[in-house]
């Protein structure tokens, strides 16, 4: 059988045909939204530990939700401890040990996390699950009481005999989840204990045995129902290698394995290998999307009947809130240092492009030749037997006419997960910038860049006026001149690399001020190199290195300030108006249109520090 990935809605239809066939197995994942740490949470606290202790840093002043904190710590730990690689399976254990080495500051640590949760709405729902006998039994690696706290509830709500008196079963009472099992009693077993019991599983040796007792509950369990994983990532070799020894018993998993995660595509390689080895055997495995325990709970939820008075328990459910108050600064916080991002905001840009099918499959390269062969103006991208363009209709049919181009249609760009969807909104907005501006698009393999356009003897005497008055701005900024020729005699212009990055939630077009020199470079340059080649012929350098060192040492903060504000007003235009790569009528074909903010990103410090003061 194939493994099908769908989506929350549907595996919850599915669900709620028949409940009672299904086990549940919870990770820490599933505790999220009730304020619970999450593993990943705890493993970025404990690598930011270390690396307060090895480095000198002051906890408070290393905020590790910053991605760009994340990344200093991670390359400084890969140099100086012996943590194993990020996204490692045993990185959790590794990292807890590290920072808590004995049992009993193990056991404090995870006492204190764990009671900082509320049940939350997917608890609530689970809970109700149990009350009414819809879910056998539970097993969690989790060492929270959310799901006893929140079954305890919702048996209150119902008479005495129709509670489910939860059997709650941690590691060192593991024969009463084997009684339980065996009676057909609802029952959570808690395969790692609860902050409770005396000994807890964590570190690698802990988790590398199951306690057999405990093991040989949920490989029984899997022998007897399908399995519901939420939360769990797969970085315990215990618990995995248990999911995996039910696949040798004859009836394991009979409803299947329905695994829950944010995305597919994010499964560990233990979670993929297990998952394809349960398929292989002709079980029904499912891959479920979804974001959160909460939304599944959901789905799970709209299609189920309960008494009234759980209907209304669950219904009356509301998130913690997190916006909380704050007291207002009463003193004045330094205004400087200030920093000014040469990044700006993207307030719109291409979601489709046409899409054009092929008899056969071209590179994008060879699809740009047939664009100039055909004396063309297009901005394309290959996908194989398509091509994703921006361009008139009638002349990319005629350019791709020797390949039976058709139009098809349109097709989506996703630029954060297609690399050719990037590359293309790469080249749409070098045009675009350069559309009707006194600019011109850097022709260089892999680079995205825009220079000023100098002198030309086509140039009129009216548009090398036009041109020098709307680049009166960037050359008052650079107190010099914006092109010219360098003391070794080669062409330069001043410009910018582009570049479009994912940030703060949103798309920017962030741009990097340079000078480029046309220096030719000598055949044997562009040759591949070889070990021969590379012993007979000198290196290649650039002349005119020392030339651009000099010419920016010497601007400073103030001179920076007003080159990025000159190119942000020439790149992103008047008032923040559209700009378009090819300037197709909508009748005609599909444009790339963009919209730029002029205002670029700034940054300045959050809170008063001693450092901002250390010269007076």
């Amino acid at each position: 059988m194939s493994i099908q990935t769908v989506s929350g809605s549907q595996f919850a239809r599915v669900f709620c045909l028949r409940p009672t066939q299904y086990a549940w197995f919870l990770g820490a994942g599933a505790s999220a939204t009730a304020g619970i740490p999450t593993g990943y949470a705890m493993i970025t606290d404990f690598k930011k530990r270390i690396f307060c202790e090895l480095s000198g840093a002051k906890l408070k002043e290393v905020d590790a939700d910053d991605p760009l904190w994340i990344q200093r710590i991670d390359a400084f730990l890969a140099s100086h401890s012996d943590l194993p690689p990020p996204n490692d399976p045993s990185e959790y254990a590794a990292a807890f040990e590290a920072v808590f080495p004995t049992p009993e500051d193990r056991r404090n640590y995870i006492s204190d996390a764990v009671q900082k949760g509320t049940p939350s709405f997917a608890h609530r729902v689970l809970a109700a699950l149990i009350t009414t006998r819809r879910v056998p039994c539970v097993f969690t690696t989790n060492f929270d009481t959310l799901v006893e706290t929140a079954a305890t509830v919702t048996d209150q709500l119902v008479a005495p005999g129709d509670r489910a008196n939860l059997s709650v079963s941690a590691i060192d009472n593991a024969d009463r989840a084997m009684h339980a099992l065996g009676e057909s009693r609802p029952l959570l077993a808690k395969i790692h204990g609860d902050y409770h019991s005396v000994s807890l599983k964590n570190t690698t040796d802990e988790l590398r045995v199951q306690d057999a007792q405990m093991r040989t509950v949920l490989t029984s369990a899997c022998a007897r129902y399908g399995l519901v994983v939420v939360g769990y990532s797969g970085r315990d070799a215990s618990v995995m290698k248990a999911l995996g020894d039910a696949l040798t018993q004859p009836t394991s998993y009979p409803a299947g394995i329905h695994w829950v995660t944010r995305s597919a595509d994010g499964l560990l390689t233990d979670v993929r290998v297990f998952l394809e080895a349960a398929s292989a055997k002709g079980i029904r495995v499912n891959i479920v999307e979804c974001p959160t325990f909460d939304e599944l709970a959901a789905d799970i939820a709209d299609g189920s009947s309960w008494p009234q008075q759980i209907d209304a328990h669950i219904g009356a459910y509301a998130a913690p809130s997190k916006l909380k108050p704050v007291r207002l600064p009463t003193v004045e916080h330094s205004t400087f240092p200030v920093l000014r991002c040469s990044a700006l905001p993207i307030l719109e840009m291409p979601r489709v492009a046409r899409r054009i099918r092929l008899d056969r499959s071209v590179t994008t390269p060879e699809a740009r030749q047939m664009l100039r062969d055909a004396d063309v103006w297009a901005i394309v991208a290959s996908r194989g037997n398509e091509i994703a363009a921006f361009g008139n209709d009638e002349g990319l049919v005629r350019a791709f006419a020797g390949v039976g181009g058709r139009l098809d249609g349109t097709v989506t760009l996703a630029p954060d997960i297609d690399s050719w969807a990037l590359g293309l909104l790469y080249e749409a907005v070098t045009r675009a910038v350069c559309r009707h501006r006194p600019l011109r698009a850097r022709r260089r393999r892999g680079d995205h860049a825009v220079m000023v356009h100098g002198d030309s003897e086509k140039e009129t005497d009216q548009s090398r006026e036009v041109r020098l008055s709307k680049q009166a701005k960037l050359r008052n900024a650079y107190s010099s001149a914006l092109y010219g020729t360098t003391p070794q005699g080669y062409p330069f212009y001043e410009g910018v690399e582009l570049h479009l990055e994912q940030a703060a939630e949103r798309w920017w077009l962030t741009f990097e001020p340079t000078t480029f020199v046309e220096v030719p470079y000598p055949e044997h340059a562009r040759e591949k190199p070889n070990a021969e080649a590379t012993l007979e012929k000198p290196r290649f350098v650039d002349p005119t290195i020392d030339w651009r060192r000099e010419r920016w040492a010497n601007r400073y903060n103030h001179v920076w300030a007003g080159i990025i504000d000159a190119w942000a007003d020439l790149l992103a235009g008047d008032g923040g108006r559209s700009l378009l790569a090819t300037g197709v009528p909508l009748d005609e074909g599909i444009d790339a249109v963009f919209k730029l903010s002029p205002i670029t990103a700034w940054s300045r410090p959050s809170h008063d520090h001693a450092y901002f003061h250390r010269n007076g």
